[in-house]
């Protein structure tokens, strides 16, 4: 079974072309809309004693897409991400275990503790010999601790749009040489 302490140590980047940044909320309570980011950037400088490993990572967030081009402008405006104003968001990790990924997530200027159940799902070198790695990783935030603030309140009971979104990672990590 592969273990986070085989990453050999140094710079891994992550490999946005097979890679995911995904999140999930609930609309009018009863259904589930995703999204992702398009445009996203991470390194992790892994240490000879991966508890000392450190990860950040930039994500843009207008590179947002919901499959919804009038939701995605709705979610980049004021009311949410106010992308002219607050471009990205960023993650700074704290702590690195076999299994947990903790750390600082920054959005909208507010930065907040996040704990993502990490999962390692192995070590490949690929047909050109690049060394590779990938990962899975899920956390729950409320939006509305990030300043995210903006819903509608439904006559029935309930809102339009979830305080609590779902976040889901598939990162492929590549060895820099």
């Amino acid at each position: 079974m592969a273990s986070i302490k085989d990453l050999s140590a140094g710079t891994w980047n992550v490999d946005a072309s097979h890679s995911e940044l995904g999140f999930t909320a609930r609309h009018l309570m009863v259904t589930k809309v995703r999204g992702k980011f398009n445009e996203f950037e991470a390194t992790a400088n892994v240490a000879d004693d991966v508890a000392a490993s450190t990860i950040n990572a930039t994500v843009q967030l207008a590179s947002v897409d919901t499959g919804s081009a009038d939701r995605d402008a709705h979610i980049k405006g004021e009311d949410f991400f106010d992308v002219e104003k607050n471009p990205t968001m960023t993650f700074t990790s704290t702590q690195v275990t076999d299994d947990t990924l903790k750390g600082d997530l920054t959005i909208k200027g507010v930065t907040k503790p996040v704990e993502f159940d990490l999962e390692f799902n192995g070590l490949a070198t690929d047909p050109w010999g690049n060394q590779k790695a990938g990962f899975e990783a899920t956390t729950e935030i409320n939006r509305k601790d990030f300043g995210l603030e903006w819903n509608v309140a439904l006559e029935g009971g309930g809102v339009l749009v979830s305080e609590k979104i779902k976040i889901n990672l598939d990162i492929q990590l590549v060895k820099a040489a």
